[in-house]
């Protein structure tokens, strides 16, 4: 429904197919074993569940793809200043297990896959500080806590995990981001967007980057069935509408992803999903790259 949304309303939208991820990309950051059980049908019925789908070779097929789609959507926001997956933010896989419906974390591959080629495109240190690494920062809008991006990151002075989402939301075992907003159940638009303006600043100060990845999650809106908090559609365009001023306005090239979405009906989660996209074209058309 997306897709055929950008079509229609973005026809200069250019849509292109994913590239799957390798084995040898993914074992960047989940581990050689974790990956081989996937690829060949060896998880047990314990880790399925955990990750909530059965095992089949569309699963895995579809995992490659949806990491494969955000590492292209990094690729051309580095040339174009901005791209995006129009799925993926699977950040609850981690390192060594899938889990919320989530096989293989494609942020965190994408993330770690574009600084080793952009690190090897560089030759090593010089255009990104002393440690010759592009650094990436994660904001992660989707209501649920990125716990396995937060999990991979925790000792990686190159990424920073920011992930704004509900206190009493999935995961209920919260990992540490490098910063973390809990907001209360019915949050709504006001509270909301002053806690993400804060968090942004606190970001910066923090943490220099030189790209950003940012999770759009649909789902911390009032309708969303497992979201729990009160954003209205206007009030997450305005959320869309301070990550890509806040990023444009820096010269930071920003990918993003749509991750979760659960409204009742399906149709306000598209709603949502093309207005991020509308919102990323004028912010592109209003600064450029």
């Amino acid at each position: 429904m997306l897709r055929q949304r950008l079509a229609c309303d973005l026809p200069d939208c250019e849509l292109l197919l994913a590239t799957p991820v390798s084995e040898g990309q993914l074992a960047l950051v989940h581990d050689v074993k974790y990956v081989s059980d996937v690829f060949e049908g060896l998880l047990t019925h314990a880790q399925q569940r955990e990750i909530g789908f059965p095992w089949s070779l569309g699963m895995v097929e579809r995992a490659r793809g949806s990491s494969g789609a955000t590492l292209m959507a990094c690729r051309a926001a580095l040339k174009e200043g901005i791209s995006a997956n129009i799925a993926g933010g699977t950040h609850h896989a981690y390192k060594d297990r899938g889990s919320g419906f989530c096989v293989f974390n494609d942020t965190a591959v994408a993330a770690r896959s574009i600084q080793l080629e952009v690190q090897r495109a560089s030759s090593g240190a010089g255009s990104f500080g002393a440690v010759g690494v592009m650094k990436v920062g994660v904001i992660d809008l989707d209501v649920h806590q990125g716990n396995g991006t937060a999990k991979i990151f925790e000792h990686d002075p190159t990424v920073f995990t920011l992930s704004l989402h509900g206190a009493k939301n999935f995961p209920f075992q919260k990992e540490v981001s490098d910063l973390d907003v809990e907001l209360p159940d019915g949050c709504a638009d006001a509270e909301y967007l002053n806690a993400l303006k804060n968090a942004l600043d606190r970001f910066e100060a923090l943490f220099k980057a030189d790209f950003i990845i940012f999770l759009a999650g649909a789902d911390p809106y009032a309708g969303d069935r497992l979201g729990r908090l009160a954003l209205s559609i206007e009030g997450l365009k305005k959320r869309d509408a301070v990550v890509f001023e806040w990023a444009q306005s820096r010269g930071l090239p920003i990918a993003f992803s749509m991750a979760g979405g659960y409204a009742v009906p399906i149709t306000d989660t598209v709603e949502i999903n093309i207005n991020t996209f509308k919102m990323a074209q004028l912010y592109f058309l209003k600064y450029g790259f």
